[in-house]
């Protein structure tokens, strides 16, 4: 508000502000005329509002187009890591051919089965002087074994000496063992000499004191129709006439054994071989990894170890039911391989992979999702898959009838790996491992 003083001028109410409408002519002599008549006004802030948010909106946009630089370059380098892999997915071809199977659910590990650490208690022998020691006998107080470089051995005491080689060096890696050959099941027959099942190289009669070694059959040999081409383990009747032989596959061979239990074929037989006629016949086929096998004390059946199945079935080979078969025991809670006698009249059994309920069964899953294993073999190795398989070891000692007496754990594998087979004697299980550098041995009297 303006007020007007005695002489005519105009002058400011200092009390008021005064806000003047914008110069739209813009004219120069307007602005003159304002500043010689003293008219004063306060500047708007609006100005440097705008001012201050250019460079705001500027950042913005700049930021906006780094994001979009790095989604670009993000997306573009998953493509070019992920490319290759689409490649091996569309256009290799899976090594295997799986089947589609199921199994039952897996039974609750409680009563005898209930998880424990028992197998913690033992103790490691001939540790890294032997690797991969699949199955033992003994001849008195000396223990015999087969290992993954070829040999037999014999341990006495704190010694371990070499009593043959089956094949010949080079021996060491995997693909070595068709010539170096892979000692896998091993007996002592009645007159004191030890049978050997090779996987590559067929079944032997070896002198545990000469190392003179006979070859009783061939490995590779066309038996009624197909190759013998995984020979995993053997029996021996008393009178030493008549051998009973595994052979896991007709298609794999033991390095191929992951190839094996993914494809899941029935494709395994059990064989009897006659050391009068040297006949090799087939008792039982379509079996899906038939494994470690057992004479019963009646010598008219086996009971063989069908891996895959989880189950132990019993073979009929002599008497009115030759040729018969019946199951042992049905949905065991792990994945059963070598059978061995125990001292109480019942059967010890070794699994070096176990179906958890509760928990989760790897192989349970995949028995119904073969895609999953063909893609599964198209990307990873049989060895880098094998580091994921949990090492959860346990042994059980079944009677008649598959009734559990007692089962013993190493839920992470840390003193007892991989293990095999269970061999007892005076008192003491002898732990046979496929892979593992040590023979493990776990005295009764103190579990």
């Amino acid at each position: 508000m303006s007020l007007m003083s005695d002489n005519g001028d105009i002058r400011e109410d200092p009390h008021t502000e005064q806000v003047l409408p914008p110069n739209r002519a813009g004219s120069p002599n307007q602005a003159s005329m304002n500043e010689s008549a003293g008219v004063r006004f306060r500047r708007l802030n609006k100005p440097q509002v705008i001012t201050e948010e250019v460079p705001e909106r500027r950042n913005k946009g700049s930021s906006t187009y780094s994001g979009k630089v790095f989604q670009v370059t993000l997306l573009s380098l998953g493509l070019f890591l992920l490319l290759p892999l689409l490649v091996i997915i569309l256009i290799l071809e899976s090594p295997i051919q799986p089947e589609v199977f199921r199994l039952k659910e897996p039974p609750s590990m409680k009563g005898c089965w209930e998880p424990n650490l028992k197998l913690r208690e033992a103790e490691r022998l001939f540790e890294d002087h032997l690797i991969g020691p699949e199955s033992i006998t003994n001849i008195g107080d000396v223990l015999f074994t087969g290992t993954a470089d070829g040999k037999i051995l014999k341990l006495i005491g704190r010694r371990v000496v070499t009593v043959t080689r089956l094949g010949r060096p080079p021996c060491g890696s995997t693909d070595d063992e068709p010539s170096c050959g892979r000692p896998l099941g091993i007996r002592v027959g009645p007159n004191g000499t030890l049978f050997v099942a090779d996987a590559y190289l067929g079944l032997f009669e070896v002198n545990p004191t000469t190392g003179a070694a006979a070859q009783l059959v061939s490995g590779g040999q066309v038996v009624a129709g197909r190759k013998l081409s995984f020979i995993n383990d053997l029996t021996v009747t008393q009178d030493g006439k008549k051998v009973y032989f595994t052979d896991s596959s007709s298609r794999w061979q033991r390095r191929n054994y992951l190839y094996l239990i993914m494809e899941a074929t029935a494709d395994g037989r059990v064989l009897e071989y006659d050391t009068e006629t040297r006949e090799v016949t087939v008792i039982m086929d379509n079996l899906r990894f038939p494994n470690g096998i057992q004479l019963l004390p009646d010598e008219e059946s086996v009971l063989v170890a069908e891996t895959t199945m989880a189950r132990i079935r019993r073979v009929h080979v002599a008497g009115l039911n030759k040729g018969g078969m019946d199951t042992f025991i049905d949905n065991m809670p792990g994945f059963p391989d070598n059978i061995r006698p125990s001292s109480t009249g019942g059967y010890w059994v070794a699994m070096s992979a176990v179906r958890p309920n509760p928990g989760f069964s790897m192989l349970d899953f995949l028995a119904q999702r073969p895609w999953i294993k063909k893609l599964l073999l198209k990307v990873f190795s049989q060895e880098v898959l094998m580091k994921f398989v949990p090492r959860y070891n346990l042994v059980v000692e079944l009677r008649d009838g598959g009734l559990c007496t007692w089962s013993f754990h190493d839920p992470s594998g840390l003193v007892a790996a991989y293990v095999s087979e269970v061999h007892e004697h005076d008192g003491s299980l002898y732990l046979g491992s496929f892979r593992s550098p040590y023979v493990a041995k776990l005295d009764l009297r103190k579990v």
